[in-house]
């Protein structure tokens, strides 16, 4: 598989790109905790709990505040995938949809297993992290997928009628690949969604999600962003549920105050392509994180998916410094969040420095293993 381009990277280039990457993995973790303790309430319910306004700030979830969920580590590791894949390469197995869905399979021992699995020397640093063997409301399409080592492709779906957004929450990182072509982005995190979810929508909707965060991370507008991906989704068969949502959320921009009766009007399933929608609709009508981040998450959708995907669309739009201090002091496993962005950038603009066929950084291999 082609990457098409090769960034060449300045200073200045490669700072504003890890600020894109650490909000973007910040953000969505922000969004997702926010929404964790309302994910499915109806809004009355909402407000009944929190007050007139709903959720305004953290709400206990999962025994804490700022509790990330099954959707913040799974993303997590389809960085991890990425990275491997890249470090790969070296050895000519370069087949990157491998590479996530082994990264997958080691998120899912962390669902069964007491804690890490210290005789495997092929799992790397991130499945040794203890606070990730914890259930967070994973959903029974991503354990189904992920339960045997199976993988399922384009052909083969696993789950062919799943149409959730359990495969669309995971696939901001694909969306960070900048020296990739758009088109290449789609592709692979349309392949990696089928490995489980089988419905078009699905795997579009995490499509269009990638495409939308490379766009923000070169430096579009969201709305700029919003348009190429309609545009590139166009080519694709069974886009059209996809790009209605899309542009049903464009036009909801124009309609009047933002708030909860215009987001439910866009969707308020669990559908893959109603969470983007709501998702895009919030960051495109924000003020700032905090507000966009509050919309995404009171209404009587699945709040915690519209809120990771509208947190990672802001945090790679703005960069981390947008991100609002509150939210990420209490944010549960920040320090992990931050040292896989900052791998993950460093990998995507220095990865020459760290290893090739003939040579390796130890520490690198050791964090990353080839195996």
């Amino acid at each position: 598989m082609s990457t098409g381009t090769t960034a060449v990277w300045g200073r200045a280039e490669q700072q504003d790109f890890r600020s894109r990457v650490r909000g973007a993995l910040l953000g969505g973790a922000v969004g997702d905790a926010l929404g964790a303790g309302v994910s499915g309430l109806a809004l009355e319910e909402i407000r009944e709990a929190h007050g007139a306004e709903g959720v305004t700030d953290y709400v206990p979830a999962h025994g804490r505040r700022g509790a990330v969920t099954a959707l913040t580590q799974l993303t997590l590791f389809t960085v991890d995938g990425l990275i491997r894949a890249q470090v790969r390469r070296d050895t000519g197995a370069w087949h990157p949809p491998t590479d996530v869905h082994r990264a997958h399979l080691r998120w899912a021992a962390t669902q069964h297993d007491w804690g890490p699995d210290e005789r495997r020397k092929d799992n790397g640093w991130l499945a040794a992290e203890e606070w990730l063997y914890a259930r967070r409301g994973p959903s029974r399409e991503c354990l189904g997928g992920f339960g045997d080592t199976v993988m399922g492709t384009l052909e083969r779906p696993k789950n062919p009628t799943a149409r959730d957004a359990g495969a669309l929450t995971r696939s901001a990182p694909f969306g960070l690949l900048v020296g990739w072509e758009p088109q290449l982005v789609l592709q692979l995190a349309v392949e990696c969604a089928a490995q489980t979810h089988g419905h078009p929508a699905a795997q579009l909707a995490a499509g269009a999600f990638a495409v939308l965060v490379h766009g923000l991370a070169r430096g579009e507008s969201l709305d700029g962003s919003v348009q190429h991906t309609m545009a590139l989704l166009a080519e694709r068969p069974g886009h059209e549920p996809v790009t209605e949502a899309l542009q049903q959320a464009l036009g909801s921009v124009r309609q009047g105050i933002p708030g909860p009766a215009l987001i439910e009007a866009l969707g308020a399933s669990d559908a893959a392509e109603e969470v983007l929608a709501v998702a895009v609709y919030c960051a495109l009508v924000s003020e700032d994180v905090r507000h966009g981040l509050r919309l995404a998450v009171n209404h009587g959708g699945p709040s915690r998916a519209t809120g990771s995907v509208c947190g990672a669309l802001l945090g790679v739009l703005h960069g981390e410094t947008a991100l609002p201090p509150a939210w990420l002091a209490e944010l549960e496993g920040r320090p992990t969040l931050l040292e896989l962005a900052d791998d993950f950038a460093m990998e995507m603009t220095q990865g020459p420095a760290l290893h090739s066929p003939t040579a390796a950084a130890p520490g690198w291999l050791a964090r990353y293993p080839r195996g």
